[in-house]
């Protein structure tokens, strides 16, 4: 009766019968299923007291075996409901709790309910994986690592258990472990499209880029619409310098899924696509559909942050391009900056983080919220969170405090402070979890050592950045005026046709920067064809005619 009146949505009515069955002295199968609805209803109080009632109750017969299986299964859903209220670490113990009651019970079963066994190693097994999740996020990979390999045990070809597995070896760099795990589910299960995607990521990582690409497109032959795997094609490509190839797979996406404009898979693909190719406002459309998404909803957030605080992917802290750019849409840019920043607060509150590291992403690009704006005040607040981020043990290096720090040491002035920060980072083993902010680190570091004259220091680390992201746009840009500095035109105009070419063909400052260089290699043609686009898109930007159209014209002329 009180599942009936759950599956037409009458709650209260449910809650009412349960109450009034569980008076009558029934069973404490309702009172399990009176705490679930309470917990699905987010009464969590209500949930844990309707939950330890009923283990009052099964401490009667506390040794008898249908009792422990009761016991096991509250003590589960008292951890699910720990978990739900944001009480996690009650919801480990409670789940260590509960799996010495499950092995105990395993014990037994195979004597008094052999029929039983395969189902109560499942629950074993899904009480380790939940346990390893747990330790994963607090960062205890050694703890995590042996729970996923206790819950192989009561279930050796478990999918979703190895590819947690796998996943946790490719996260602390265990690239051998990693392959063998996957391996081994593919054995069992050869068309497991996570555990392809996971053997195109090894083989990215290991900079075996064309393997990657060979899984990728393999696996979009088959399912074009899997948009696990198409999102990560878009990565590899944008690294690989290959965006104008990902088209077609995108065009196939679409074409494969019912009401492409609604799925927040192909809405995010396309967003990040968008993103990397120069047009942050499609990408903020985009990634906006799939906001809401449980899937894909906190990576376009997190995305959608990213673009709000940094749209053209500038050095934030960086005094390299500081003079020229900032000649460059004055009128109404603190404005804007100011509406970006309101945006990126609100889509901030959005995000529901886990204790752990989804709670120090979080907090570190809240911080970042706070640079954005480059006042002092909001600077040294920053700054001191950064700080007492890196002084826990497990964040003492990481990447996105170092950055954090030095870019809030730029902010105020501090520019040695900055570079011994960043220095940290400077040789470090590129990895796929830190790769953003690795190469905001070099990049900012390079734009130190620009502006103190050492362009050889500056070449290497830019040369880094290219070699693990072929499209980034700003690394080109450095590039080029390093090369402008040193007066070799011809190469400075290579590289500014690059930054160009991946920043979409719209950003005007590099436009004007490749134009200038075009004319100064005496290529005048290409330095007019430069200068219309630039004034098509922007004309607003004068300067341009000025110092390089009408000059240009002069010099073909004559």
């Amino acid at each position: 009766m009180g599942m009936a009146l759950v599956k037409t949505h009458q709650y209260g009515k449910a809650i009412n019968y349960y109450k009034e069955a569980i008076k009558s002295g029934s069973s404490n199968q309702l009172r399990y299923d009176m705490a679930e609805l309470q917990m699905r209803l987010k009464q969590y109080d209500k949930s844990e007291k309707t939950i330890n009632q009923a283990l009052e109750v099964e401490a009667i017969n506390h040794s008898n075996l249908t009792s422990m299986l009761t016991q096991a299964k509250l003590l589960n859903l008292l951890a699910k409901v720990h978990e739900r209220a944001g009480h996690f670490d009650q919801a480990l113990s409670t789940l260590s709790k509960a799996k010495d009651v499950q092995v105990k019970v395993l014990k037994r079963a195979q004597v008094e309910l052999p029929d039983s066994v395969a189902e109560q190693k499942q629950l074993a097994g899904s009480m380790c994986s939940k346990m390893a999740e747990h330790a994963a996020n607090q960062r205890e990979f050694d703890q995590a690592i042996r729970l996923y390999k206790e819950a192989l045990q009561y279930d050796p070809e478990h999918a979703p258990t190895l590819l947690a597995l796998a996943k946790l070896y490719m996260q602390i760099n265990d690239l051998d472990q990693c392959q063998y795990t996957c391996m081994t589910l593919l054995r069992s299960d050869k068309e497991n499209d996570s555990a392809t995607v996971m053997m195109a990521d090894l083989s990215y990582r290991r900079n075996e880029y064309d393997t990657a690409m060979f899984h990728f497109q393999q696996l979009l032959d088959r399912r074009p619409a899997y948009f696990p795997a198409l999102a990560r094609l878009v990565e590899v490509m944008r690294r690989t310098g290959t965006l104008d190839e990902t088209n077609p797979y995108l065009d196939r996406a679409e074409q494969a899924t019912l009401k492409p404009y609604m799925d927040s898979g192909f809405n995010f693909c396309k967003g990040l696509y968008e993103w990397y190719v120069g047009n942050p406002n499609a990408a903020l459309k985009y990634f906006n559909k799939a906001r809401k998404d449980q899937e894909w909803g906190q990576r376009a957030i997190y995305n959608m942050i990213e673009i709000c605080l940094n749209p053209d992917n500038d050095t934030i802290g960086g005094e390299t391009f500081e003079s020229v750019d900032s000649e460059v849409n004055q009128s109404g840019a603190r404005d804007t900056l100011d509406m970006a920043i309101r945006t990126a607060d609100k889509l901030l509150k959005e995000l529901s983080p886990k204790p752990g590291d989804q709670q120090v992403s979080h907090q570190i690009l809240s911080n970042f919220l706070l640079l954005a704006t480059k006042q002092k005040a909001n600077a040294e607040r920053a700054l001191q969170d950064f700080m007492n981020i890196a002084s826990q043990e497990s964040y003492k290096n990481h990447v996105g405090a170092i950055l954090g720090m030095a870019t809030a040491y730029m902010i105020l002035k501090q520019t040695p402070r900055a570079r011994n920060q960043l220095k940290r980072v400077a040789k470090s083993i590129w990895n796929f979890e830190d790769a953003e902010y690795l190469e905001r680190c070099w990049l900012l570091l390079a734009d130190i050592y620009v502006q103190t004259g050492k362009y050889d220091m500056a070449t290497d680390l830019l040369k880094r950045v290219l070699q693990h992201n072929r499209s980034c746009m700003k690394a080109y840009e450095y590039m080029g005026f390093i090369m402008e500095k040193e007066q070799s035109y011809r190469d400075a105009a290579y590289n500014y046709e690059q930054a160009w070419k991946f920043s979409g063909n719209t950003n005007p400052m590099i436009g004007y920067k490749l134009a200038f260089n075009y004319m100064k290699a005496k290529r005048y043609v290409d330095a007019i064809d430069v200068c219309h686009t630039v004034l098509n898109k922007h004309p607003e930007y004068p300067r341009i005619r000025k110092d390089i159209l009408d000059k240009s014209r002069a010099s073909i002329r004559v």
